[in-house]
């Protein structure tokens, strides 16, 4: 039987930390019921891992004691690390920077490891994602890009995984992550019957269509935060870039480099992010169609549009329209 550990930081938790330890523990457990009745075997024994033995998360109306200590557990095959409020190793708390060791100490003995959320920063601060692919909540990208940019971090993907290690994106969409744990480690008539029994959609796995594109101002580069501004005022003109920097009196290839070491971002793909997050506001809140959001937000191609919409949301212009405005009965 294989091992699968769910840990139980004692500090630096929020809600989402207990959210994401009970559903672990509730989906594995009903993966496990269900394998059971069928083939009378279980895959996982799963319990809740703290740094010590004395310990448990107590977060205001709830408290969650652990079931067992890390130097307790000889070997694990799978870790799950929680969303936590832990940013950095030297910001840890003395147990967490505990988990933090044993996390590194177990992948390099061969256990792969899933992290939720925010957990993802927990998880860098262990050192094993440098080089790798990961995901995180897309409103906590420009810090973590910050704090570990030899992370390859793809914010738009709901799930990754790589070399053992597995993350998703924000908020509740580590359920997604959950089926897809299931179906790896189980397979996937456990998967669907869970899908079923806890209602979690199956095969979603992108986050960009909840994403919301916030600028990328935190950084000291005062020439472009101008341009910033500039585009965010004048998306819906036709903008020459060549026309920015010169207005900005900085040479355009040097204007491309900073705009890029600022933001993570070209100025073109910065303009298309802005003009897709004003067309998606005027898709959830208004019945103009495609075509009049098309022209106000500054695009006179109708493929054009469709494409980058399509690449920086995961979904049509349409099916996004269908998704998320309330009034969506009028386009039909």
């Amino acid at each position: 039987m294989m091992h699968v550990s769910i840990l139980v930081p004692d500090e630096q938790t929020n809600m989402s930390t207990i959210a994401c330890i009970i559903g672990s523990y509730q989906i594995f457990s009903e993966a496990n019921n269900y394998l059971d009745k069928n083939s009378g075997k279980t895959t996982f024994k799963i319990e809740l891992v703290g740094a010590s033995r004395n310990e448990y998360l107590n977060h205001h109306l709830f408290s969650l004691r652990h079931q067992i200590a890390i130097n307790d557990i000889r070997k694990t095959d799978l870790i799950i690390i929680p969303a936590s409020l832990i940013r950095s190793y030297e910001t840890a708390s003395k147990n967490n920077k505990l988990l933090i060791d044993w996390v590194a100490k177990q992948y390099i003995e061969g256990a792969e490891i899933a992290s939720m959320c925010a957990g993802s920063f927990m998880l860098a601060s262990s050192g094993i994602l440098a080089g790798k692919t990961c995901s995180t909540h897309w409103a906590f990208s420009e810090k973590f890009r910050e704090l570990y940019p030899d992370v390859n971090l793809q914010t738009d993907q709901l799930i990754t995984d790589e070399n053992g290690i597995y993350t998703n994106g924000g908020a509740y969409s580590f359920l997604n992550l959950l089926m897809y744990l299931v179906e790896k480690f189980y397979d996937r008539p456990t998967a669907i019957h869970c899908a079923k029994y806890f209602q979690i959609d199956l095969d979603r796995n992108l986050q960009a269509p909840f994403s919301i594109f916030n600028g990328h101002k935190k950084h000291n580069d005062e020439i472009i935060l101008k341009a910033q501004v500039f585009i965010e005022e004048n998306y819906r003109d036709k903008i020459s870039m060549a026309n920015v920097s010169a207005h900005l009196h900085i040479g355009r290839r040097n204007f491309d480099r900073r705009f890029i070491k600022a933001t993570g971002l070209t100025p073109l793909d910065y303009l298309q992010r802005v003009r897709i997050e004003a067309s998606k506001k005027m898709f959830e809140t208004t019945r103009k169609n495609v075509s009049e959001i098309m022209y106000e937000v500054g695009y006179n191609d109708a493929k054009a549009f469709r494409d980058v919409f399509s690449r920086v949301t995961g979904l049509s212009p349409l099916d996004y329209k269908s998704k998320y405005n309330k009034d969506n009965k009028f386009f039909h």
